[in-house]
């Protein structure tokens, strides 16, 4: 519908008491699967619209309190109460599963995520500490303030099946892709190479809050440096997801992107990973947290905060000046 035609519409729905369409707020990626952009992260609808009720999955539940535009959105595209047949997590970062309490309420659905991750969704481990030492921006230096959980699913929780299939999502696979997080997952849909890669990477520089907010410059990067806990495995994930050759990369954070560029990009990353992707400086940079099936075993100490030294040295300067220049009563 040309933009003459849809204001002509618009006049139509008006005069005849009807409210106008409202727009879809899905981007579609690939054939039945569609990007939800939420602040500073995305989360994917999988099933062609019109599905209807038990016959597409949600992956990912994005921030705390946007349940509402993750309902209608559904709604929309799926049909009116429509539920999904499950909820796939990528992993459990609070960006990616704060909707999921009233989500699950509301749908009664089950939710899908590795076993390794199932610490962190069962209440019985918080993730390791971030890491704001990484630099790169506000997202980074905020990092020490974020949640890490853990929060519990109770008997919705589900483990993926260990066959490599999806629940609600026929002809995709589940790749376990750890680094990030350690039970983290990427989807592929082999038949025409869609990749839902999580935050194996990303498509914007996601430690700085202007890149987070605005994804301006989408590229491929590495994996948000400040909650990436083991350096090494998540290089061995983005080696083993650039062999896949992908035609369409649906990323966590930034802009969905595909073809050629894409992919030289991504070969790019995980051929030049020391230089490219792991921080010159961080808690994790030398050393990984260890965990298990039980959740964090042990983490690396802190290092000095470049940015926090800097901050705390720019205040005392300033507080010095402040004092220095502030008149004074002359004692009698």
């Amino acid at each position: 519908m040309n933009d003459v035609a849809s204001l002509q519409k618009s006049h139509s729905d008006v005069a005849s008491g009807r409210a106008p369409a409202r727009p879809d707020p899905t981007l579609e990626v690939a054939p039945g699967l569609a990007c939800l952009r939420l602040p500073i992260v995305n989360l994917y609808f999988c099933g062609q619209p019109g599905a209807g009720d038990r016959s597409w999955a949600l992956i990912d539940a994005g921030l705390p309190f946007s349940d509402g535009r993750i309902l209608d959105a559904a709604s929309r595209r799926f049909g009116p109460e429509s539920r999904p047949a499950a909820i796939i997590l990528t992993h459990g970062h609070f960006d990616h599963v704060g909707a999921l309490p009233r989500l699950m309420s509301h749908w009664d659905v089950p939710v899908y995520a590795h076993e390794l991750e199932r610490p962190y969704l069962s209440g019985r481990s918080s993730y390791p500490p971030p890491d704001p030492a990484v630099g790169g921006g506000a997202m980074a230096f905020l990092s020490r303030f974020y949640p890490r959980g853990p929060i519990d699913l109770g008997d919705r929780l589900q483990t993926l099946p260990p066959d490599g299939s999806v629940p609600g999502m026929p002809g995709w696979r589940w790749l376990h892709t750890p680094g990030h997080t350690p039970g983290h997952v990427s989807l592929f849909r082999d038949s025409d190479r869609v990749l839902i890669a999580g935050d194996a990477f990303v498509a914007t520089k996601q430690e700085s809050m202007l890149g987070a907010l605005l994804q301006w410059d989408p590229r491929v990067r590495r994996p948000p440096a400040y909650y990436t806990s083991d350096w090494e495995a998540a290089r061995r994930s983005v080696e083993m997801l650039a062999g896949l050759q992908p035609e369409v990369a649906a990323t966590g954070h930034g802009v969905p992107m595909r073809g050629e560029g894409m992919r030289r990009e991504l070969e790019t990353l995980a051929g030049h990973w020391e230089e490219d992707a792991v921080p010159s400086w961080g808690r994790y940079v030398d050393r990984p947290a260890v965990t298990d099936v039980r959740g964090v075993v042990r983490v690396p100490p802190p290092v000095v905060d470049p940015q926090l030294l800097a901050l705390v040295g720019l205040g005392g300067f300033a507080l010095g000046l402040w004092w220095l220049r502030t008149p004074r009563s002359r004692s009698r």
